[in-house]
């Protein structure tokens, strides 16, 4: 998981620097926060506030759910199905 140096021992990012740690742009985190899509955040004052520990669980989710990263959802690995006739 990403760790940059400049940030160590710090629990919290603001937008920009959350952005910035998930390689993504700050209007993409803001989109996902205003979709509830994106990791949680919260507001800090007016600033918005991303634990860092939510940031890293995000991206482990996320490596979870790919197949290329996950040997359990490879297609060509699974058993294949059984087509089931349609009843019209």
């Amino acid at each position: 998981m990403p760790q940059p140096n400049h940030i160590s021992g710090i629990a919290f990012l603001n937008l920009p620097t959350a952005a910035e740690y998930l390689s993504v742009s700050p209007n993409t985190l803001y989109v996902w926060r205003h979709r509830r899509q994106g990791p949680p955040s919260f507001r800090m004052g007016r600033r918005v506030m991303y634990r860092i520990t939510a940031l890293d669980v995000r991206v482990q989710a996320q490596e979870q759910a790919d197949s290329r990263s996950n040997p359990a959802l490879n297609p060509l690995t699974q058993k294949a199905q059984r087509r089931t006739k349609s009843h019209k």
